[in-house]
């Protein structure tokens, strides 16, 4: 992990499309979240930095405290929020801590592109109940149907499934496995994510202030 911290306004410059927004906290249910997937962190979520805007956060949520970018409403689960404010929202509010992982290379258009259309595709999808979050965890670690054969649609979703199903559709990572047998530590650097075509994320940089 680097040993150089940044601040806030640092990471929002630095950050690009692709780049992942990890955060642990230490609540009852962020402390489950952890130890139902053996995981060091709690939520993940993904930059998403078009030319015409502000820097944006595109993950699942239970809150509907911040406007969605992409419908201009308010809602649980899949959302695109302003960068800045999400990551205000998960450190001060949540009171988690936060590190960006950053891809390499950038990302290119044409995954921007992609990246997009995964927004429009499951942009406002429901976060699951505890319970079924780990049943479909569990699920996915079972062999019980061909990876061709999973729902596109996700009729729920959870952090980092949001994050797998666009990394699969920016052809960042293959699709042999579906997006709900991925969970937040999957995107930590301990982690072996197997990225394709020479893609690599950087080590945890911790984002204070």
């Amino acid at each position: 992990m680097p040993a150089t911290s940044v601040t806030l306004d640092e990471a929002v410059e630095l950050t690009r499309t692709g780049d992942l927004w990890l955060f642990r906290g230490r609540t009852r249910a962020d402390r489950a979240i952890q130890t139902l997937t053996n995981s060091p962190v709690n939520h993940v979520g993904m930059a998403i930095v078009p030319d015409d805007l502000p820097p944006l956060m595109w993950h699942a949520e239970l809150g509907r405290s911040l406007r969605d970018a992409w419908t201009g409403g308010h809602h649980r689960g899949a959302q695109l929020h302003d960068l800045r404010d999400a990551v205000r929202t998960w450190c001060d509010r949540y009171d988690q801590r936060a590190w960006l992982r950053q891809l390499e290379p950038p990302a290119d258009r044409a995954m921007e592109d992609a990246a997009l259309r995964t927004v429009a595709r499951l942009d406002g999808t429901p976060f699951p109940t505890s319970t079924r979050l780990l049943s479909r965890w569990l699920r996915a670690r079972v062999p019980i149907r061909r990876p061709e054969e999973r729902d596109p649609n996700l009729e729920t979703a959870f952090c980092a499934e949001i994050v797998a199903s666009t990394y699969q559709d920016m052809g960042l990572l293959p699709r042999d496995r579906r997006p709900d047998w991925f969970d937040p530590g999957r995107f930590w650097s301990g982690d072996d994510l197997d990225l394709r075509d020479g893609a690599a994320l950087g080590g945890e940089i911790p984002v204070v202030g």
